[in-house]
């Protein structure tokens, strides 16, 4: 009763003891989302061999477009959720949970269905060679055939979180981890399945989590559950989905586009090893930007709420705390990184070229990464909120509008490392101008909540 009760508080607890409730949970649950990448690169590169390694980074691209489809969906559901909650309709919130499983489904076997047949091909553009595109294809075939329980695994995942169950969110997603680490050592290195073993690992991981989320939502007592009405399509709440969940779609996109970039212009100038390394960087990256995108998941809920009720003083003092945590994550792996990046990459792989490249390519990639969190957090903010036109533009910003450009001109001076540079540079770029449009909308909520109190007094 007390996880039942606890949406209800959103708008009156205090927002320190909130985020903690909503935060850490949610950061634990992303980055064991993380770790699922970081074990299949550890084990396929300790397990199979460093070219294995360098096939695993050649489906990043195919990884992230179905992370962009589930989170078109399962955060633009969530949000949604928040705020209909903040408003007292818990017919709405009903509807959305009933949208997120049909979504998810129709959009997953689309993406399967489109993938499959022409899955070599779209291997080779993403920057297959012939040494990688055997590992490339064993991996992808697998995972695209459980593509709807991934969707609907992360959907679900997401509603359980903002409806008010944070706790059990998280123990599902570190059970999925748990199960895949043990999945990952016995079918790599007992059955000796490659790196086919690591993605059975990971479906059979989210088959499990999956079927602990169905019986939650399927019990009557939860405060969002499945009903026979509710397991339908609708068109305004399908359209508020889609409208907020095109911010984090459109990042994921952006992130494709980017990889490939990197994969095929690091193939070029240096070769299949250099898209080794940047899998490992990017999966060393990605460990801390999870935990921020935690933050943001924690602070998700509590900015829509108090958006919806209008309590302005409450949305900006919440932005506060989560923009000071997210940097000083960022920051930590700044330094982190930038001190001890041989002994980080060697849990990764023991071949020592790959280690030479993949550390140095760290220490350059991070160069930024203390102002990263800031950016972030400013693009979800817009996004919690409901302002879905600025949360896109930023999300474009750093992967798309700065980046692309440098990379399409630095590595034809620099090299690969010119690869490495475009993307503390478009970091920068990009942090300017969320502090920009951050400063605006701050002027805006001070200006509404001088007016309530004006309101209020008279």
């Amino acid at each position: 009763m007390a996880q039942q009760a606890s949406p209800l508080l959103l708008g009156t607890e205090k927002i320190s003891t909130l985020l903690l409730r909503y935060a850490i949970p949610a950061i634990i649950a992303m980055t064991a989302s993380s770790l699922y990448n970081l074990v299949d690169s550890i084990f396929i590169g300790h397990g199979v061999g460093a070219m294995a390694l360098s096939g695993l980074g050649i489906t990043m691209p195919l990884m992230n477009l179905g992370a962009a489809f589930g989170s078109l969906v399962g955060i633009g559901a969530s949000t949604q959720l928040s705020i209909k909650m903040g408003q007292n309709d818990q017919q709405s919130a009903l509807l959305i949970l009933g949208n997120v499983i049909i979504l998810n489904t129709l959009i997953g076997l689309a993406y399967t269905a489109v993938c499959l047949p022409l899955l070599d091909q779209i291997l080779y553009f993403f920057g297959a060679s012939g040494n990688t595109i055997g590992y490339a294809r064993s991996y992808m075939l697998i995972i695209l055939a459980g593509n709807v329980i991934t969707h609907v695994y992360l959907g679900l995942n997401d509603m359980l979180r903002a409806s008010g169950y944070p706790g059990r969110a998280m123990a599902i997603m570190l059970t999925a981890v748990i199960l895949n680490c043990i999945l990952n050592g016995i079918f790599i290195f007992w059955f000796e399945w490659g790196i086919a073993g690591a993605a059975w690992a990971t479906i059979l991981a989210q088959v499990v989590a999956m079927g602990l989320e169905l019986k939650h939502f399927l019990n009557k007592k939860s405060f969002i559950h499945f009903t026979r009405a509710t397991i339908r399509l609708k068109r305004t709440i399908v359209k508020g989905i889609l409208s907020i969940g095109m911010a984090p779609f459109l990042m994921y996109v952006c992130s494709s586009v980017i990889v490939i970039l990197i994969n095929k212009s690091l193939m070029q100038h240096g070769g299949d090893l250099y898209i080794g390394g940047y899998s490992i960087v990017n999966r060393i990256a990605m460990l801390f930007v999870m935990i921020v995108m935690g933050l943001n998941q924690g602070m998700q809920p509590i900015v829509g709420y108090n958006f919806g009720a209008r309590k302005f003083d409450r949305v900006t003092k919440t932005l506060k705390y989560v923009v000071c945590c997210a940097v000083g994550v960022t920051t930590t792996g700044f330094l982190i990184c930038q001190l001890f990046p041989q002994y980080i990459t060697m849990l990764f792989t023991d071949d020592a070229d790959l280690i030479a490249i993949s550390s140095h390519g760290l220490r350059v990639v991070l160069a930024m990464f203390p102002f990263v969190g800031f950016q972030m957090v400013t693009s979800n903010f817009f996004q919690s909120i409901g302002m879905a036109p600025k949360a896109i533009f930023l999300s474009l910003t750093r992967q798309l509008i700065f980046l692309v450009p440098f990379l399409l001109i630095m590595p034809g001076f620099f090299g690969p490392d010119g690869v490495w540079m475009s993307m503390p540079m478009a970091d920068a770029a990009a942090t300017t101008l969320a502090a920009i449009l951050l400063w605006k909308q701050f002027r805006k909520f001070h200006r509404m909540h001088a007016r309530q109190q004006q309101v209020s007094n008279q």
